[in-house]
């Protein structure tokens, strides 16, 4: 049943996306800075937890789960060290997939031509 639960979010999401590009004038920058700020509002109440428990993975795939891990790292370091913890934790729990985005995109660089 998790992977229905999974497929049925992450289509939700996507579903949404594909909508706001459809009908309004918000390049894809925007609809992914958009939902990223969604993911973290949601998770300033806890309800993007329950989402992950209820769709797993299909829940931390999404970019909306990027927003979620930002401020879940930031809060949870927060509390152990103020409000330097603020910074400290942002980048926890996503700087493996920052770096990762950074180090593949520069090889990808590298092999493939831009084109005009």
């Amino acid at each position: 049943m998790i992977y229905v639960n999974a497929f049925i979010f992450a289509g939700i999401v996507c579903l949404i996306g594909q909508i706001i590009l459809d009908n309004t004038k918000l390049t894809p920058g925007h609809i992914t800075a958009l939902f990223v700020v969604i993911g973290a509002f949601l998770d300033l109440f806890n309800i993007y937890d329950k989402f992950v428990l209820w769709a797993g993975g299909g829940a931390l795939v999404p970019i909306t789960s990027f927003g979620h891990l930002l401020i879940h790292g930031a809060l949870e370091k927060a509390a152990e060290f103020g409000f330097m913890g603020l910074a400290m934790g942002m980048f926890d729990l996503t700087s493996s997939g920052i770096i990762s985005a950074i180090v593949i995109s520069f090889f990808l660089s590298l092999i493939f031509n831009p084109k005009d």
